[in-house]
């Protein structure tokens, strides 16, 4: 198991509500997936299955489950959890074939294609669900949900930001500590003070460091910042959105279901330029030494980045690390003056071909309850959408030794950004994935990524 530091952690805040969300694009539709897992349920005369893609957020739905069937003997939930990749390959298979889940796990570049083609019941349909109250949940994660005709099709599930790990051991190697983390600013010119942390945590292999004379950018043992790759299937959600957004870049001109990006902006030029350049630097590994599935995690757990920024959703995975004294850093500020994150919210859906919609809608009702937001706040894995859920988190986040202040105070002070909610999410993380890990490898720059934003606005024509 992992060594953390188990200082008290600061007293959590009320998180506000407001409005944000984000997601990881449908070209990660190509990353591989483990083998699916599913969980028996009860003795009920009705059977609802449930689909899943978080192992680690089984337990957690278990407890709901059998909370819920409880309360409700007839009804029996069947949960089955699929790795990332295969999930979205079953589940669009089972809906070809008329066999899909009764409720599922829902993402946000999915969900405007499961609309358009009529695959998802809206709420109003089903008496349990008929009076959905979006002012249950972090404010916006309900807006989020709510399709063109105005109605709503998933029900808030968990949120989360992006915040930076690292190993208190390193630092103290480095003569730094935990505080040299915080304050930091940057910027896309010369990185500022966050540059200058990132290059005295580097280390070629005769032990010179990235800030002093002598150190060979060819030949690097730890680099100061490690690399979750260019990006491009997730619109750079851990990667670069949070250093683009900083400079007061956003992705298109409407928050939800717009059809203009801005991919031609230079503000996310500069980001961009800024953060593969550290390759060339001996900053950052370089695309072929991280390959096309990159695991930041890994490179911190290994000692061979100083820095590994990731989501929220990871910190169970970082805590598993072995020998690592862990510790959670915030964003530097950017140019706007403050750290901004992406916020990404995840929903629960109905299918259409369920021959229980009353039941499913039943189950959503209660996963957006505050009982079984709470049940799965307190495994100390994911933030809840409800206010109750995400504080029960904070508190078994920080009885794991967790300080999980630099993911929530983003959403205390509305330092986010909306992930854009979109058609074509899936022709889009085509378009985008390939120019961006070109830039990475440096065959291609900015001007590409400006014609990607052509090609993107064409599908909106």
């Amino acid at each position: 198991m992992s060594s953390t530091r188990h200082s008290p952690a600061r007293r959590p805040r009320r998180l506000r509500r407001h409005l944000a969300g984000a997601a990881l694009s449908a070209a990660a539709l190509g990353l591989a997936g483990c083998a699916g897992a599913a969980v028996p349920g009860g003795e009920g005369d009705v059977a609802i299955d449930y689909w899943l893609w978080e192992s680690v957020q089984l337990p957690g739905y278990q407890a709901c489950a059998d909370a819920f069937e409880a309360e409700n003997p007839d009804i029996n939930i069947r949960i089955t959890q699929y790795g990332w990749g295969d999930y979205w390959e079953k589940l669009t298979a089972s809906m070809v074939a008329g066999a899909g889940p009764d409720v599922f796990a829902d993402h946000l570049t999915m969900y405007p294609e499961f609309v358009s083609r009529g695959v998802l019941l809206p709420f109003d349909e089903m008496e349990a669900t008929s009076d959905f109250d979006g002012g249950d949940f972090q404010e916006g994660l309900a807006e989020l949900w709510e399709g063109p005709d105005g109605r709503q099709y998933g029900m808030p599930k968990d949120f989360d930001t992006i915040a930076i790990f690292f190993n208190h051991d390193v630092l103290e190697e480095a003569g730094m500590t935990a505080e040299d983390l915080e304050g930091l600013d940057w910027n896309p010119e010369d990185g500022g003070t966050f540059e200058e942390v990132i290059a005295h945590l580097s280390i070629d292999a005769e032990g010179v460091r990235g800030s002093e004379e002598g150190f060979d950018p060819d030949n690097v043992v730890t680099y100061g910042l490690a690399s979750g790759g260019a990006g491009g299937d997730g619109h750079g959600q851990t990667q670069w959105s949070w250093l683009a957004a900083s400079t007061g870049w956003v992705y298109t001109d409407e928050p939800v279901w717009a059809e203009e990006y801005n991919y031609d902006d230079e503000r996310v030029h500069e980001s961009l330029e800024w953060l593969f350049g550290l390759v060339d630097k001996g900053f950052m590994p370089s695309f072929a030494e991280v390959g096309t599935s990159p695991n930041p995690t890994q490179q911190l757990g290994s000692g061979a980045a100083a820095l590994s920024p990731n989501g929220s959703w990871t910190i169970s995975s970082y805590t598993l690390l072995e020998g690592i004294d862990l510790g959670v850093a915030p964003l530097p500020a950017g140019p706007v003056g403050h750290p901004v994150s992406m916020y990404n919210g995840l929903g629960d859906s109905i299918s259409a071909q369920t021959d229980h919609p009353e039941e499913a809608a039943e189950w959503v009702a209660f996963l957006g309850s505050e009982e079984c937001q709470v049940l799965v706040g307190e495994q100390g894995v994911v933030f809840p959408a409800h206010p109750a859920g995400t504080e029960a988190a904070i508190e078994a986040f920080g009885e794991k030794g967790i300080d999980v202040e630099p993911f929530t105070d983003l959403v205390e002070e509305q330092h986010t950004v909306l992930f854009p909610v979109t058609n074509y999410g899936s022709e889009i993380g085509s378009i985008l994935s390939p120019v961006l890990d070109a830039m990475y490898i440096g065959s291609a720059d900015s001007s590409d990524l400006t014609e990607a934003n052509e090609r993107i606005a064409r599908l909106f024509d």
